[in-house]
């Protein structure tokens, strides 16, 4: 086995599986081998054996009010426009890849709006709601967080709104 993949039992927490611990939120750790030519999520839903509606992706924008984190479905595109309306902005634009690390300090597969280093006003796209458990990242490569929509919700004060497209 390469190293760029993990074995479960080499899996350990990260801040965001230990920030849903302290919350007392229910969750589970699903490992899967990461591919660095593909980190599409697309790709981790397969791995991950979710449908791509189940798995979320989180992206980061700045707005007039700074840094924000948008939640979409693996199938969907961040609507920008939905987006800034959601967070009462006038425009968003998308943080470049480059920048990620600066800012969270995760990389592009890895962002996600739990257990950061700095919290991040964030927004879910309304569609989790529809479903008993989503993925998210556990804040590196290769590990997802399974979690109920709500809980993620609750954890993250997350705002619930339309703002993935399917394109």
């Amino acid at each position: 086995m390469g190293k760029k993949a993990k074995r479960k039992s080499e899996t350990k927490k990260t801040n965001a599986a230990r920030a849903l611990d302290r919350a007392n939120v229910p969750y589970t750790l699903h490992p899967y081998d990461v591919d660095e030519s593909d980190l599409s999520a697309q790709t981790v839903a397969a791995k991950v054996g979710l449908p791509v509606e189940q798995v979320f992706k989180t992206l980061l924008c700045r707005g007039d009010a700074g840094l924000c984190m948008g939640v979409v479905a693996a199938h969907q595109e961040l609507n920008l426009k939905a987006f800034a309306k959601a967070r009462g902005e006038k425009k968003l634009t998308m943080v470049p890849m480059a920048k990620l690390f600066d800012l969270t300090g995760m990389i592009r597969g890895g962002v996600t709006a739990v257990g950061g280093k700095r919290a991040f006003p964030t927004v879910i796209d309304e569609s989790a709601l529809g479903f008993d458990v989503i993925s998210v990242s556990a804040g590196v490569r290769g590990l997802q967080i399974f979690v109920a929509p709500d809980a993620f919700v609750t954890v993250t004060a997350a705002t619930v709104a339309p703002i993935g497209r399917t394109g």
